[in-house]
Order: C-alpha cells, then structure tokens, then sequence
C-alpha cells in the first residue's frame, strides 16, 4: 500500500481507525475499533480478547481464511447467530 492515506472516521461518536487504499481503491478499518463499537466496550483488553476469541471461533468453523497476513472472509451466508 504505497498509496495510502490514514484517516479516523466516526460511528456512533466513536473513533474508527481507516486507512484508504488509493492504489486498489479500498478502505481498510481498524477490526479492533469496530469491535469495540458493537460490543460497546472502552477496554482495549478486552476488545482485544473478544476479537481473538471471536477470529478463533470463525476460523475453527471455517469461515475465515488467512492469507498473506490478512484475514478474509471466506463464507458469509455460513454466518449464523452462536
């Protein structure tokens, strides 16, 4: 990503980390600040936990693939409420 500007949006007067792909034309976000805005939780420690937990659980179940150090989404209408 040479091209990229880093930027902070905001989703429900809460701070989301983005950086913009100008190169591929796409927006990454930070998964950690978007978990933190769902579960509704300050604490840096466990967002994080809550993500490893989570990343874990969809990785066993085989919805998330990794490949070159990024995780992807590898099935999303096997997404189901757990």
């Amino acid at each position: 990503m040479s091209n990229t500007k880093i930027s902070i949006r905001f989703f429900e007067d809460r701070e989301v980390r983005a950086i913009w792909d100008e190169e591929n034309a796409k927006c990454w976000f930070s998964v950690l600040d978007i978990v933190a805005v769902l579960t509704d939780q300050n604490d840096y420690h466990k967002t994080r936990n809550y993500w490893k937990y989570l990343k874990a659980k969809l990785y066993h179940n085989g919805i998330l693939i990794r490949e070159d150090r990024q995780w992807q989404v590898k099935k999303w209408n096997n997404i189901k409420d757990t």
